[in-house]
């Protein structure tokens, strides 16, 4: 099956919308955004689904909208956000349209896990240089980005692979490494 650009818009608009109504669900618990990533989800799963440039997409206008219609996350955080967010798109949907490890589970989690450690380093690495210089620590990254995260980490690598295996067999988006070996 081959996905038309039209199908891949139509995913990462649905992706946009659950990235918008996803955190509202969280935020009526305190500081349930920064420890269950609920944007995180349907910008990393519009990566895999739809490929990197909607990806990428979806990574910058989700917590844009966000932020304009909810104040999640405050304009404090918001370029920091923006780019992980972006970086998440881009690197997932490249890694998993490139990778042919053999394996859908495998491929699946080589194209997750290093999405997910590059969104936070470039968030980081921009926190502490241009976005927050002065305020921001090696401490603050680790602590934000890995322990606060915790929970959030192991729903993204429980979840995201499982909703892309879903939608792949019910032949709601395609396969790349099946696609290319036709």
């Amino acid at each position: 099956m081959k996905s038309s650009n039209t199908r891949k818009l139509v995913m990462a608009a649905l992706c946009v919308a659950l990235g918008l109504v996803l955190p509202i669900t969280f935020h009526a618990i305190p500081n349930a955004g920064s420890i269950f990533l609920p944007m995180h989800i349907p910008v990393l799963l519009c990566g895999f689904i739809a490929g990197w440039p909607f990806g990428l997409l979806c990574g910058i206008v989700t917590p844009l909208l966000s932020s304009v219609f909810t104040g999640m996350p405050p304009m404090s955080l918001l370029p920091g956000m923006l780019c992980e967010l972006a970086v998440y798109g881009v690197v997932s949907g490249l890694l998993y349209a490139r990778l042919n490890a053999g394996n859908r589970v495998a491929n699946l989690y080589l194209s997750l896990i290093p999405a997910m450690l590059a969104g936070r380093v470039v968030s980081g690495i921009l926190n502490a240089t241009l976005f927050s210089v002065g305020r921001y620590s090696m401490h603050i990254w680790l602590t934000a980005s890995f322990v606060t995260a915790l929970p959030g980490i192991v729903i993204q690598l429980v979840v995201i692979p499982v909703l892309v295996a879903v939608l792949q067999k019910a032949k709601l988006v395609e396969t790349p490494h099946l696609q290319h070996a036709q």
